[in-house]
């Protein structure tokens, strides 16, 4: 380490700021609780005459329409979620059931509170981009009203002058319906059961009536079948669990003509219903060299957190996975891009502390985790972290972590670890590469500079990173310079 270089002279923030975009709203179900007031509502409607109605979708549709793509069809699924509630010997004319409908649905904005956390992966599209130069895919942590989180997308090239072009962000925004899984894998869910310590009589009886390979209808008649037992007494927590699970692991589909800027992945099941937080994308690399993209999240439901994760291959289609395992009951789940000795390889903080390291045999379970870095420099004497997943270089795993010093203040930090074995940190940063200065200190957390994932171009260092909770931005710094001022550790 050349102690006479400040590392962070040698880091180039760019001017870009990647801000947030209240006119960027999606459609969701309104409905208020009670099914007294559902019926006081499509009562008023139902009694409109048909002019009546007429004229006030006609004026909906003039005021909204050009702010969604598919208004009409995000409407009627609305509609469809109250009409249980019309008796089936009351006719609803079409225009009455887009009108209930439109009562039953409100605008969402998804980023009007914030725009930060972002992870930057090369575009799995890398056909006419300028020589020297890459194309790249950003997700970034949306929240709006209620501080509910969602993941959206941004991309663009860098250029081989390590300019940025970002691609014009769409002002249109949609989600995807969930959809279940197509099928579930019987041996699988039979491990995630005992994994939740739900395999019992119950879950066996279930599982027995079902093909190894079964759809969630399977699952829902099995069920059924059960409860009509007379002589079988069913665990109702059981059953519970079992809906649970198949209801959190279900896939994503977006139209393949939507730009990548109006894809937003919106807490679809139970357990990530308050939120949606800090997506870690990577691309992960089989034994075959293959490759998919991936991603760890924290889904929160007001009460309690369960990480997640994402796969895809193409960005139009998300299959989200539950994690299992007591290693994964915490924040901060950062995927190695490859295997390492045949074992799956993530960075971790359990203790909410300290740099964990776990290994597993299986992508979906994670037991057990040791501590490979404790808080050792005044700037994270409170907590230290990663940002995002291990990148691999010819001198180990370049890792970026995060470190929380006096008065709350984020600074970015990094590690090296060794290749082959990932538990030995071979060289560390003495001081924060990144901390926030004046100009990004204020937001909606004061004094946070935070990523959760860069990539390596042409031997630099590409940071995405978050300002305070509100906004983004990027800096660069040349590998050769990072490796040049750590200190190396024996």
């Amino acid at each position: 380490m050349d102690s006479s270089i400040n590392i962070s002279s040698l880091v180039k923030r760019k001017k870009i700021k990647i801000t947030r975009d209240n006119s960027r709203v999606i459609t969701r179900a309104h409905i208020p609780g009670g099914v007294t007031r559902i019926n006081n509502i499509i009562n008023r409607v139902l009694s409109l005459s048909e002019d009546e109605a007429m004229e006030v979708i006609q004026k909906i549709y003039y005021k909204f329409c050009d702010r969604h793509k598919n208004l009409e069809r995000q409407i009627s699924e609305h509609f469809d979620k109250v009409s249980e509630y019309i008796p089936r010997d009351i006719p609803v004319s079409e225009t009455k059931k887009k009108l209930l409908g439109a009562y039953f649905t409100m605008e969402y904005s998804i980023e009007s509170a914030a725009l930060f956390n972002p992870s930057m992966i090369p575009h799995p599209d890398q056909s006419n981009v300028p020589k020297g130069g890459l194309r790249f895919i950003m997700s970034l942590r949306a929240t709006g009203e209620g501080h509910i989180s969602s993941i959206v997308f941004r991309s663009g090239v860098i250029k081989n002058n390590y300019s940025f072009l970002f691609d014009s962000t769409s002002e249109f925004v949609e989600t995807s319906e969930m959809r279940h899984d197509p099928h579930y894998d019987s041996k699988l869910f039979q491990l995630k059961l005992e994994d939740l310590n739900a395999w019992d009589e119950t879950s066996i009886r279930v599982l027995e009536q079902i093909p190894d390979s079964f759809t969630f209808q399977d699952l829902k008649i099995s069920i059924g079948v059960l409860h009509l037992d007379p002589v079988f007494n069913c665990n109702d927590e059981t059953i519970r669990i079992l809906y649970w699970l198949a209801n959190s692991n279900y896939t994503l589909c977006f139209d393949e003509n939507s730009a990548i800027s109006e894809r937003v992945i919106f807490p679809s099941s139970e357990n990530e219903s308050r939120g949606i937080e800090d997506a870690r994308f990577v691309k992960f690399y089989d034994e075959n060299n293959e490759a998919i993209y991936r991603a760890t999240y924290t889904a929160y439901n007001g009460y309690s957190i369960l990480p997640q994760l994402i796969e895809t291959s193409d960005f139009l289609n998300f299959n989200i996975i539950t994690l299992n395992g007591k290693a994964v009951q915490n924040k901060g789940m950062a995927l190695f891009p490859r295997k390492i000795n045949g074992k799956y390889v993530m960075l971790s903080r359990q203790d909410g502390e300290n740099n964990h390291i776990m290994f597993s045999d299986h992508l979906h379970f994670w037991h057990e985790s040791i501590i490979i870095q404790e808080p050792a420099k005044s700037w994270e004497f409170i907590q230290i972290g990663n940002c995002g997943s291990p990148i691999e270089i010819n001198e180990g795993w370049l890792v970026l972590t995060h470190g929380v010093g006096p008065m709350r203040q984020y600074s970015i930090g990094a590690i090296l670890l060794d290749l082959n074995d990932p538990t030995k940190i071979i060289a560390r940063l003495e001081e924060p590469l990144l901390s926030p200065n004046e100009d990004e200190r204020e937001g909606y957390v004061p004094n946070v500079i935070y990523s959760c994932g860069g990539l390596i171009h042409n031997n630099k260092l590409i940071i995405p990173y978050a300002m305070s909770d509100i906004s983004s931005g990027i800096a660069t710094i040349r590998v050769d310079d990072l490796l040049s001022c750590m200190q190396h550790i024996s």
